[in-house]
């Protein structure tokens, strides 16, 4: 995998750190965000103690709020423990340059107990479960993560002192693939495009988005672990270089009320382990399709459509998520799947060896590990009970009568996964509990705040 640019392998890392090319190494895991947080080491240190042995970071870090206020509650960690350690093991596959920072790698780690064995709810951990449940079945996920966001005029320590009010974005129209507007800010979205695809995460194209100052930058679809690595690096490096460009940029799903969300479009197909494509298989119409697809397809689908509720705080994991699902928005209210019909929560898309699902319902916001495992998860079961998913739906999901819908807060999307019997059987007790427990100190939160809204509303008039 070192032919790929900005990829590493451990020699030539340390040839690199040797040669003084290389002075940092970032070293990180994935929270319950998506968020990487972690330890900036200096290359000789990595090179001698870390790369072979791992690191050791508080526990708390898998258990604590987006305030990093550590968390009661959870069985995993507390007070009543200490917060001890977790042993961080680097990934040697995850190597790479952080082209967007000056003399310095990056890498990922895998969550462990001092005994070796894995952190069950860690997040890299709950997708890399599923994947041996897919791979056992001789099916390997390839996942493509289509990430919105906005950019603003005002840098991170500006918007902070605005209290976040106010924001400019860099434009003041819809910009849907304008190519004028994007000229314009070809400083910070060039400079993402190239530093991360010379950081070993290839990037598609960028585009403007259906928002004022609101882009998107494709990268390269790959295997799910592989892929979610790439979107969590992506973000982080996206963040980083708007900052260094005087700017800011948020993948929070709704940061406007008057303005399109911010999407996470996840495509999503299957290949076996000699590299063939299970939705190219020859098979059956697709009813409602100009296309056939082979049962695997079919039935992903269908395990897919099954679960979209349950799962759906895999999806949209914080408060603001939910604020996104509006009809004509092109953010998804109905579980439904179409054919390259954009009001739907799946669309179908491709042909042959491209034939592939898009799930709409992730906001930006998503945790990727999280979201994967949840599709993966589903569209085995979709497989293994032989799942239909029905005739593709024709014309305007929003305005369709009768449908399952995404739910419409976090309290509702946290009662459907906390009833939810294959959600315990497909990731574990304690692995939902972990969750629930997360989302529910979340939306606590929320429901003790005060917010701007009700000071408007009712501070003179009631």
């Amino acid at each position: 995998m070192s032919h790929e640019v900005g990829r590493l392998s451990p020699e030539e890392l340390e040839a690199g750190i040797r040669a003084g090319k290389i002075e940092t190494v970032i070293t990180a895991i994935p929270d319950l965000y998506g968020r990487l947080v972690g330890k900036r080491i200096m290359g000789s240190f990595f090179r001698e103690e870390v790369l072979g042995h791992g690191m050791h970071v508080c526990d708390y870090l898998l258990a604590c709020d987006m305030e990093m206020d550590p968390t009661p509650g959870y069985r995993f960690t507390s007070w009543d423990t200490g917060y001890g350690d977790l042993h961080a093991v680097v990934d040697p596959s995850t190597l790479r340059t952080a082209a967007w920072l000056p003399d310095t790698a990056i890498c990922l780690c895998d969550a462990v107990t001092e005994e070796g064995g894995p952190v069950s709810v860690a997040p890299r951990q709950i997708l890399k479960r599923q994947l041996e449940k897919a791979h056992a079945l001789d099916f390997h996920p390839h996942m493509g993560s289509e990430l919105e966001f906005f950019l603003f005029s005002d840098s991170y320590a500006e918007a902070r002192a605005k209290h976040y009010q106010d924001l400019a974005t860099t434009q003041g129209y819809i910009e849907d693939y304008h190519l004028l507007s994007g000229t314009m800010v070809e400083d910070v979205i060039g400079e993402i495009r190239r530093k991360v695809h010379a950081s070993a995460i290839p990037v598609e194209f960028s585009k403007g988005e259906w928002g004022p100052g609101q882009h998107e930058i494709n990268l390269r679809y790959a295997e799910a672990l592989e892929m979610a690595d790439r979107h969590v690096l992506y973000k982080l490096a996206a963040k980083e270089i708007a900052h260094q460009q005087g700017h800011s940029l948020t993948f929070m799903a709704k940061w406007n009320a008057e303005l399109a969300g911010s999407s996470l479009h996840i495509h999503t197909s299957l290949s076996r382990s000699d590299g063939s494509p299970a939705f190219g298989e020859p098979g059956a119409p697709l009813e409602g399709t100009p296309v056939s697809g082979p049962d695997c397809f079919r039935h992903w689908l269908g395990g897919l459509l099954a679960h979209a509720r349950e799962l759906a705080f895999f999806f949209a994991p914080t408060v603001n998520s939910y604020k996104r699902f509006q009809p004509g928005t092109f953010a998804p209210t109905g579980i439904a799947w179409s054919w390259d019909n954009r009001t739907a929560g799946f669309r179908g898309v491709g042909s042959g060896p491209s034939l592939r699902v898009e799930c709409r319902i992730p906001g930006a916001d998503a945790n990727p590990y999280l979201a994967y495992a949840a599709l993966i998860a589903a569209g085995l079961d979709g497989i293994e009970r032989k799942l239909e998913p029905g005739p593709a739906f024709s014309g305007d999901v929003y305005a369709a009568e009768g449908l399952p819908q995404v739910p419409h807060t976090l309290g509702a999307a946290l009662i459907e996964l906390e009833k939810s019997d294959f959600a315990r059987d497909a990731f574990g007790e304690d692995v939902i509990e972990h969750l629930l427990h997360f989302g529910r100190t979340e939306l606590s939160h929320y429901e003790s705040a005060v917010t701007d809204w009700e000071r408007r509303r009712y501070l003179e008039r009631v």
